[in-house]
């Protein structure tokens, strides 16, 4: 399969902004929660989403935090857009933007790189050097600087590229395979003397094509099984469990991020 038309397989479908406003409403709010400061300059994220479209980009994925005090228009959201022009040239790997903001004046806007696998639906996010991760305060122009953030992660998607094509040829002894997924656990189940399930299971591939014993397959084996979830195992006072899927954004942010961090260690970088 050539890339052209592993990008055309792979491509998600484009979001409407009626798909936007019933997966993350908060992405529609018209002012910002009365806890924000006076130089907090409130911009729609409807307004980020539209200049992100007319600068080409297209919006694929949007979900929202569960509000614990009432304030869901304010609510954290994660938002996921491909470039309509694709940059990483990688037969099944697709660059994506991923945009995450809230209108509580808790946090700025952040920009990351975004990995989007025709083979598994949950994506993954990059972090490699500065590139990874740009956060664009709610002052001055803030379209204009999101717009200019989001171009030049995706100028930089040769690098993400770069370091999955080193993991393709770095290939893990069995033994360096579990220590990768002992960092795993550690980071999924943090403090825990002894975590639910046992390394060799995050290693166990739920796809043919994470067979093998390379970085990548590894990466992207142990990957699914943390983020996904749903591996058996046995809680302290040994009842039988099965481990969660990932929901809250900042969990899935760390875990990702974590983990990419984890593979890039295994190829020096």
């Amino acid at each position: 399969m050539t890339s052209s038309s592993s990008f055309t397989f792979a491509a998600r479908t484009s979001l409407s902004l009626q798909d936007l406003a019933h997966s993350a409403p908060a992405v529609f709010a018209d002012r910002a929660a009365g806890c924000t400061g006076p130089r907090y300059v409130f911009i729609s994220s409807r307004e980020i989403v539209t200049a992100l479209i007319d600068a080409g980009f297209e919006p694929t994925l949007a979900v929202q935090t569960r509000s614990r005090d009432g304030n869901a228009g304010y609510a954290q959201h994660m938002l996921r857009f491909q470039p309509v022009v694709q940059c990483l040239s990688l037969d099944d790997v697709l660059g994506e933007i991923v945009l995450i903001n809230s209108h509580d004046g808790r946090s700025a806007y952040q920009l990351r790189a975004g990995l989007f696998r025709p083979v598994c639906t949950n994506g993954m996010l990059t972090a490699i050097g500065d590139f990874g991760l740009i956060h664009v305060s709610h002052r001055g122009n803030v379209l204009a600087n999101v717009v200019e953030a989001a171009q030049r992660i995706t100028r930089e998607f040769g690098l993400v590229g770069e370091a999955v094509e080193q993991m393709r040829g770095t290939q893990l002894s069995g033994g360096q395979q579990l220590d990768f997924a002992r960092e795993a656990l550690a980071l999924r189940f943090p403090g825990a003397t002894e975590p639910p399930v046992q390394p060799a299971q995050l290693l166990e591939r739920r796809r043919m094509a994470d067979i093998g014993d390379d970085v990548w397959k590894t990466f992207n084996a142990v990957q699914e099984a943390v983020v996904t979830g749903g591996v058996c195992g046995r809680t302290a006072t040994g009842r039988a469990m099965r481990t969660r899927g990932i929901r809250a954004i900042r969990e899935n942010v760390r875990l990702n991020t974590g983990l990419w961090k984890a593979a890039l260690r295994r190829i020096g970088r």
